[in-house]
Protein backbone atom coordinates (compact mmCIF):
# COMPACT_ATOMS: atom_id res chain seq x y z
CA UNK A 1 0.00 0.00 0.00
CA UNK A 2 1.51 3.38 -0.98
CA UNK A 3 2.27 5.85 1.80
CA UNK A 4 0.05 8.96 1.30
CA UNK A 5 3.09 11.25 1.70
CA UNK A 6 1.18 14.20 3.17
CA UNK A 7 3.26 17.35 3.56
CA UNK A 8 3.86 17.68 7.34
CA UNK A 9 3.93 21.47 6.94
CA UNK A 10 0.47 22.98 6.52
CA UNK A 11 1.48 26.64 6.15
CA UNK A 12 4.87 28.34 6.10
CA UNK A 13 5.45 32.02 6.89
CA UNK A 14 9.09 32.81 6.15
CA UNK A 15 10.87 30.67 8.79
CA UNK A 16 7.73 29.93 10.80
CA UNK A 17 6.10 26.61 10.01
CA UNK A 18 2.67 25.40 11.08
CA UNK A 19 2.82 21.63 11.07
CA UNK A 20 0.12 18.97 11.23
CA UNK A 21 1.77 17.55 14.35
CA UNK A 22 1.30 20.85 16.19
CA UNK A 23 -2.28 21.10 14.95
CA UNK A 24 -2.98 17.64 16.39
CA UNK A 25 -1.77 18.83 19.79
CA UNK A 26 -3.96 21.92 19.52
CA UNK A 27 -7.01 19.82 18.60
CA UNK A 28 -6.26 17.50 21.52
CA UNK A 29 -6.30 20.33 24.07
CA UNK A 30 -9.40 21.94 22.54
CA UNK A 31 -11.19 18.59 22.71
CA UNK A 32 -10.01 18.09 26.29
CA UNK A 33 -11.46 21.50 27.22
CA UNK A 34 -14.94 20.56 26.01
CA UNK A 35 -14.89 16.93 27.20
CA UNK A 36 -13.69 17.78 30.71
CA UNK A 37 -16.03 20.77 30.94
CA UNK A 38 -19.02 18.68 29.84
CA UNK A 39 -18.33 15.80 32.22
CA UNK A 40 -17.56 18.12 35.14
CA UNK A 41 -20.92 19.84 34.67
CA UNK A 42 -22.81 16.53 34.45
CA UNK A 43 -21.16 15.24 37.62
CA UNK A 44 -21.64 18.39 39.62
CA UNK A 45 -17.90 19.02 39.95
CA UNK A 46 -17.31 22.63 40.94
CA UNK A 47 -15.18 23.79 38.04
CA UNK A 48 -15.86 27.33 36.79
CA UNK A 49 -14.95 28.53 33.32
CA UNK A 50 -11.80 30.19 34.66
CA UNK A 51 -10.95 27.05 36.62
CA UNK A 52 -11.27 24.98 33.45
CA UNK A 53 -9.00 27.31 31.46
CA UNK A 54 -6.44 27.16 34.26
CA UNK A 55 -6.65 23.39 34.37
CA UNK A 56 -6.12 23.01 30.62
CA UNK A 57 -3.16 25.39 30.84
CA UNK A 58 -1.51 23.25 33.52
CA UNK A 59 -2.26 20.11 31.53
CA UNK A 60 -0.51 21.70 28.55
CA UNK A 61 2.52 22.53 30.68
CA UNK A 62 2.57 18.98 32.04
CA UNK A 63 2.39 17.41 28.59
CA UNK A 64 4.97 19.66 26.94
CA UNK A 65 7.53 20.02 29.74
CA UNK A 66 7.08 16.44 30.96
CA UNK A 67 7.13 15.09 27.41
CA UNK A 68 10.36 16.90 26.54
CA UNK A 69 12.03 16.06 29.86
CA UNK A 70 11.06 12.40 29.50
CA UNK A 71 12.40 12.28 25.95
CA UNK A 72 15.71 13.84 26.96
CA UNK A 73 16.09 11.40 29.86
CA UNK A 74 14.86 8.17 28.25
CA UNK A 75 15.50 8.52 24.52
CA UNK A 76 18.04 11.28 23.85
CA UNK A 77 21.61 9.99 23.29
CA UNK A 78 23.49 10.58 26.53
CA UNK A 79 20.33 10.80 28.64
CA UNK A 80 20.76 12.49 32.00
CA UNK A 81 24.43 13.33 31.40
CA UNK A 82 23.59 15.16 28.16
CA UNK A 83 20.69 16.97 29.83
CA UNK A 84 22.83 18.15 32.77
CA UNK A 85 25.54 19.37 30.41
CA UNK A 86 22.99 21.32 28.36
CA UNK A 87 19.73 21.87 30.32
CA UNK A 88 18.35 24.20 27.63
CA UNK A 89 17.98 21.23 25.29
CA UNK A 90 14.67 20.50 27.02
CA UNK A 91 13.23 23.58 25.28
CA UNK A 92 14.62 22.66 21.84
CA UNK A 93 11.24 21.41 20.61
CA UNK A 94 12.25 22.10 16.99
CA UNK A 95 14.67 19.18 17.25
CA UNK A 96 11.69 16.90 17.82
CA UNK A 97 11.06 14.30 20.47
CA UNK A 98 8.21 13.91 22.95
CA UNK A 99 7.93 11.07 25.43
CA UNK A 100 4.46 9.84 26.39
CA UNK A 101 5.69 8.62 29.76
CA UNK A 102 7.24 11.98 30.62
CA UNK A 103 4.08 13.77 29.50
CA UNK A 104 1.98 11.34 31.53
CA UNK A 105 3.92 12.13 34.71
CA UNK A 106 3.53 15.83 33.92
CA UNK A 107 -0.25 15.41 33.60
CA UNK A 108 -0.45 13.51 36.90
CA UNK A 109 1.38 16.36 38.64
CA UNK A 110 -0.98 18.88 37.01
CA UNK A 111 -4.03 16.92 38.21
CA UNK A 112 -2.66 16.71 41.76
CA UNK A 113 -1.82 20.42 41.84
CA UNK A 114 -5.18 21.57 40.47
CA UNK A 115 -7.24 19.18 42.61
CA UNK A 116 -5.56 20.48 45.77
CA UNK A 117 -5.68 24.10 44.67
CA UNK A 118 -9.40 23.94 43.84
CA UNK A 119 -10.34 21.58 46.66
CA UNK A 120 -11.64 18.93 44.25
CA UNK A 121 -11.10 15.23 45.13
CA UNK A 122 -8.31 13.78 43.00
CA UNK A 123 -10.34 10.97 41.45
CA UNK A 124 -13.23 13.29 40.57
CA UNK A 125 -11.07 15.29 38.20
CA UNK A 126 -8.71 12.47 37.21
CA UNK A 127 -11.56 10.19 36.08
CA UNK A 128 -12.96 12.74 33.64
CA UNK A 129 -9.49 13.70 32.43
CA UNK A 130 -8.89 10.03 31.63
CA UNK A 131 -11.70 10.25 29.06
CA UNK A 132 -9.93 13.03 27.16
CA UNK A 133 -6.50 11.37 27.32
CA UNK A 134 -7.02 8.74 24.60
CA UNK A 135 -8.29 11.39 22.18
CA UNK A 136 -5.03 13.29 22.48
CA UNK A 137 -3.00 10.09 22.14
CA UNK A 138 -4.89 9.07 19.01
CA UNK A 139 -4.43 12.48 17.38
CA UNK A 140 -0.75 12.51 18.31
CA UNK A 141 -0.17 9.17 16.59
CA UNK A 142 -1.86 10.48 13.46
CA UNK A 143 0.59 13.39 13.62
CA UNK A 144 3.45 10.87 13.83
CA UNK A 145 2.08 9.11 10.74
CA UNK A 146 1.89 12.36 8.75
CA UNK A 147 5.46 13.16 9.81
CA UNK A 148 6.49 9.75 8.51
CA UNK A 149 8.19 8.89 11.82
CA UNK A 150 8.03 6.16 14.46
CA UNK A 151 7.21 3.60 11.80
CA UNK A 152 6.79 -0.12 12.34
CA UNK A 153 8.94 -3.15 11.72
CA UNK A 154 9.50 -4.63 8.28
CA UNK A 155 6.69 -6.90 7.11
CA UNK A 156 5.01 -8.30 4.01
CA UNK A 157 1.37 -7.71 5.01
CA UNK A 158 -0.75 -6.25 2.16
CA UNK A 159 -1.09 -2.88 3.91
CA UNK A 160 2.62 -2.36 4.62
CA UNK A 161 4.11 0.99 3.58
CA UNK A 162 7.49 2.39 2.58
CA UNK A 163 8.11 5.58 4.57
CA UNK A 164 10.06 8.33 2.75
CA UNK A 165 12.47 8.93 5.65
CA UNK A 166 13.38 5.26 5.96
CA UNK A 167 16.89 4.96 4.52
CA UNK A 168 16.44 1.20 4.08
CA UNK A 169 13.21 1.71 2.07
CA UNK A 170 11.61 -1.36 3.61
CA UNK A 171 7.89 -2.05 3.57
CA UNK A 172 6.79 -1.62 7.19
CA UNK A 173 3.81 -1.83 9.52
CA UNK A 174 2.02 1.55 9.78
CA UNK A 175 2.28 1.11 13.55
CA UNK A 176 1.35 4.74 14.19
CA UNK A 177 -2.14 3.95 12.86
CA UNK A 178 -2.34 0.76 14.93
CA UNK A 179 -1.57 2.81 18.03
CA UNK A 180 -4.00 5.56 17.07
CA UNK A 181 -6.76 2.96 16.77
CA UNK A 182 -5.97 0.93 19.89
CA UNK A 183 -4.52 3.52 22.30
CA UNK A 184 -6.82 6.21 20.94
CA UNK A 185 -10.25 5.05 19.77
CA UNK A 186 -10.55 1.73 21.63
CA UNK A 187 -9.16 3.13 24.88
CA UNK A 188 -11.49 6.12 24.63
CA UNK A 189 -14.52 3.85 24.22
CA UNK A 190 -13.49 1.81 27.27
CA UNK A 191 -12.97 4.80 29.58
CA UNK A 192 -16.00 6.69 28.25
CA UNK A 193 -18.23 3.65 28.82
CA UNK A 194 -16.97 3.38 32.40
CA UNK A 195 -17.85 7.02 33.06
CA UNK A 196 -21.29 6.60 31.50
CA UNK A 197 -22.04 3.54 33.63
CA UNK A 198 -20.84 5.28 36.77
CA UNK A 199 -18.26 2.76 37.93
CA UNK A 200 -16.51 3.25 41.26
CA UNK A 201 -14.36 6.37 41.61
CA UNK A 202 -10.77 5.81 40.56
CA UNK A 203 -11.54 2.84 38.31
CA UNK A 204 -11.52 4.95 35.08
CA UNK A 205 -8.20 6.54 36.06
CA UNK A 206 -6.44 3.27 36.81
CA UNK A 207 -8.12 1.56 33.85
CA UNK A 208 -6.66 4.21 31.57
CA UNK A 209 -3.22 3.51 33.02
CA UNK A 210 -3.56 -0.29 32.88
CA UNK A 211 -5.12 -0.53 29.42
CA UNK A 212 -2.75 2.01 27.91
CA UNK A 213 0.11 -0.03 29.35
CA UNK A 214 -1.32 -3.23 27.86
CA UNK A 215 -2.02 -1.68 24.44
CA UNK A 216 1.32 0.13 24.19
CA UNK A 217 3.25 -2.96 25.34
CA UNK A 218 1.49 -5.01 22.64
CA UNK A 219 1.96 -2.42 19.88
CA UNK A 220 5.69 -2.16 20.56
CA UNK A 221 6.05 -5.62 18.98
CA UNK A 222 5.00 -4.02 15.68
CA UNK A 223 6.98 -0.80 16.12
CA UNK A 224 10.62 -0.36 15.11
CA UNK A 225 12.76 0.47 18.17
CA UNK A 226 14.70 3.73 18.19
CA UNK A 227 17.89 3.17 16.14
CA UNK A 228 20.27 4.47 18.82
CA UNK A 229 18.60 2.38 21.55
CA UNK A 230 17.54 -0.84 19.87
CA UNK A 231 16.22 -3.56 22.18
CA UNK A 232 17.06 -2.89 25.82
CA UNK A 233 16.52 -6.32 27.40
CA UNK A 234 16.06 -9.32 25.12
CA UNK A 235 13.21 -8.59 22.67
CA UNK A 236 11.87 -5.68 24.73
CA UNK A 237 12.17 -2.01 23.77
CA UNK A 238 12.51 1.06 25.97
CA UNK A 239 8.80 1.78 25.43
CA UNK A 240 7.89 -1.65 26.80
CA UNK A 241 10.13 -1.32 29.85
CA UNK A 242 8.58 2.07 30.66
CA UNK A 243 5.06 0.81 30.02
CA UNK A 244 5.22 -2.45 31.97
CA UNK A 245 4.92 -0.71 35.39
CA UNK A 246 1.80 1.12 34.16
CA UNK A 247 0.16 -2.17 33.26
CA UNK A 248 1.08 -3.90 36.52
CA UNK A 249 0.39 -1.02 38.92
CA UNK A 250 -2.81 -0.04 37.10
CA UNK A 251 -4.12 -3.61 37.23
CA UNK A 252 -3.21 -3.96 40.90
CA UNK A 253 -4.99 -0.70 41.79
CA UNK A 254 -8.15 -1.75 39.94
CA UNK A 255 -8.23 -4.97 41.96
CA UNK A 256 -7.58 -3.03 45.17
CA UNK A 257 -10.43 -0.58 44.54
CA UNK A 258 -12.84 -3.39 43.70
CA UNK A 259 -11.90 -5.43 46.78
CA UNK A 260 -11.81 -2.44 49.13
CA UNK A 261 -15.48 -1.65 48.66
CA UNK A 262 -17.08 1.77 48.65
CA UNK A 263 -15.31 4.59 50.43
CA UNK A 264 -17.25 7.32 52.31
CA UNK A 265 -16.79 9.67 49.36
CA UNK A 266 -18.14 7.00 46.98
CA UNK A 267 -21.29 6.66 49.09
CA UNK A 268 -21.64 10.43 49.27
CA UNK A 269 -21.44 10.72 45.48
CA UNK A 270 -23.94 7.90 45.04
CA UNK A 271 -26.33 9.74 47.36
CA UNK A 272 -26.01 12.89 45.26
CA UNK A 273 -26.83 10.91 42.12
CA UNK A 274 -29.95 9.45 43.71
CA UNK A 275 -31.10 12.89 44.78
CA UNK A 276 -30.46 14.36 41.35
CA UNK A 277 -31.89 11.44 39.43
CA UNK A 278 -30.11 9.25 36.93
CA UNK A 279 -26.53 10.32 36.25
CA UNK A 280 -25.84 11.53 32.74
CA UNK A 281 -22.61 10.99 30.80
Amino acid sequence: MPYPNIDPVVIKFWKLEIRWYGIMYLLAFITAFFVIGHLAKKRGIKLTGDDLWDYIFYLMLGVIIGGRLGYCLFYWPGGLVALLSNPLMIFAVWLGGMSFHGGFIGVILAVIYCSRRKGIPFYDIADITAVAGPIGIGLGRIGNFINGELWGRATDVPWCMVFPLDELSLCRHPSQLYESLLEGLVLFLIIFTMNVRGVRRGIPTWSFIAFYGLFRFSMEFFRQPDPHLGFIIGPFSMGQLLTLPMMLIGGAMIIYLLVRGESPSDKKNKGKKKEGGKAKP
